[in-house]
């Protein structure tokens, strides 16, 4: 049950930094059915800056599940089959969050949140690939007495993380889009009705005193008719 391929990327536009699959399953039988999945991968991505992410969960894509942190502006994002322990796939990716800051740190020295933010190239960090590989390596049997000594010895409550399926996720943009569009038909049909009914409140007001308005200008004609000719 090893995990399967695992993405470094940008929050803010979705730019891959990272990107390391198990050469172990990339054969001719799984190649088409990777390839879906790493699109998929690429596609939640793009859709992690929406103000709406979460900083942590689970997507189901059967018969895999994508798994995500987001730390400092940087998602990192892997893809498991379901019957890995979902506890130790995010003891995974902190230990991966963790190594991949102080990697940037060796090379860019404070100014590592910046190198992230200006480059401009995919895979820019490419070589962090290598601390992937045998991280997953460590990670690969769950029921090794190591990966059993984690899980017994870690506490954090990953039961609160939330879980979605691969549709919801990748629906979540155009349904945002959608919702956005509504208020603005909203908001304009609320301009409407308010004008007309400021106009329905005038029309109103007018038939109610018109008639004392007409009565009141015909006796001030009347007594200024009067004033002026006797």
């Amino acid at each position: 049950m090893p995990i399967e391929n695992v993405y470094i990327a940008r929050v803010t536009d979705g730019l891959i930094l990272v990107s390391s699959m198990d050469h172990g399953s990339q054969g001719s039988g799984n190649s088409d059915k990777m390839e879906l999945y790493k699109n998929q991968a690429k596609q939640m991505l793009k859709k992690l800056n929406t103000g709406n992410a979460q900083s942590r969960m689970s997507v189901d894509s059967n018969p895999y599940v994508f798994h995500y942190i987001i730390e400092s502006n940087i998602c990192y994002l892997i893809l498991t089959d379901k019957g890995y322990p979902k506890r130790l796939a995010f003891l995974f990716l902190e230990e991966i969050h963790t190594d991949f800051i102080n990697s940037l740190k060796e090379d860019h020295g404070e100014d590592w949140y910046s190198a992230v933010e200006t480059t401009g190239r995919q895979y820019a960090f490419i070589k962090f690939d290598r601390n992937i590989q045998k991280k997953r390596r460590d990670y690969m049997d769950p029921s090794s007495s190591a990966n059993v000594r984690k899980l017994t010895d870690d506490l954090s409550a990953i039961q609160t993380v939330m879980r979605k399926t691969i549709d919801d996720v990748l629906d979540r943009g155009n349904k945002l889009d959608d919702v956005g569009e509504m208020s603005k038909n909203l908001a304009s049909e609320s301009k409407r009705f308010k004008w007309n009914s400021q106009k329905l409140s005038m029309m109103a007001l007018y038939k109610q005193y018109a008639p004392f308005i007409v009565v009141g200008g015909v006796i001030i004609s009347i007594l200024v008719i009067n004033w002026y000719f006797f």
